[in-house]
């Protein structure tokens, strides 16, 4: 049966803004957000809860250990719960940060979390955030769209998220962390053919969100 609801998803490289996007555009247009990533992020806090040593994971331990974890929509967003409970501090913390792309690389785990997401589209217009997005989840998507930013300028923003303080050594740091990511994560993170990119480099968040709003709307006349 063909999805009566309406799906924007929204793809790119670490740090290029996705889900803060994701959650303004959804917010304009009246969706719910959700961002992929957070599931990835709960299967990692339900797998270190259990075993703190990555060189013991498999496919099938960290599956068993994120059977508890849910999304539950709320206002604006679905958001990920671990047995019962918000566990969204715990999978903003440096511990999952650090394994997180350990985890998103099992193909797996990864059709685990598409499964998730793709579960929240059947009854609401979402807007969906991550890899595979666009290619893989929603191949039917409304509208798709691939962010991408120069590594330098996705390096400063992620400094700023954190509220770290910038010095040109820490810069440069982060800039090689965010490379070497995108290395890791070069098979997922793909453009769908039909996908709109947009340069956020010189943008900033307002206009990026103005410019997918405006084709969002472009698309529903």
């Amino acid at each position: 049966m063909k999805r009566r609801t309406s799906v924007i998803a929204i793809d790119g490289p670490a740090a290029s803004g996705k889900s803060s996007t994701a959650q303004m555009v959804a917010d304009k247009l009246g969706f719910l957000h959700v961002d992929s990533g957070s599931l990835y992020r709960a299967a990692s806090a339900a797998i270190l809860r259990r075993e703190r040593d990555p060189s013991r994971w498999t496919e099938d331990t960290v599956l068993d250990a994120a059977k508890p974890v849910e999304l539950r929509a709320a206002r604006t967003s679905f958001y990920p719960v671990l047995d019962g409970r918000s566990i969204e501090e715990e999978i903003r913390g440096p511990d999952v940060t650090h394994h997180v792309s350990r985890v998103a690389q099992m193909p797996r785990v990864r059709q685990w979390v598409n499964g998730k997401v793709r579960e929240t589209a059947n009854s609401r217009n979402v807007v969906v955030d991550g890899r595979d997005m666009g290619t893989v989840v929603f191949p039917d998507a409304d509208l798709k769209i691939f962010l991408v930013a120069d590594s330098r300028e996705r390096a400063l923003r992620r400094l700023r998220q954190r509220g770290t303080p910038t010095s040109e050594q820490l810069l440069d740091d982060e800039t090689i962390r965010i490379k070497e990511r995108d290395a890791r994560d070069a098979k997922q993170t793909v453009a769908a053919r039909d996908a709109v990119t947009i340069d956020t480099t010189a943008l900033t968040q307002d206009e990026q969100v103005a410019q997918i709003v405006a084709l969002a709307k472009e698309r529903s006349e």
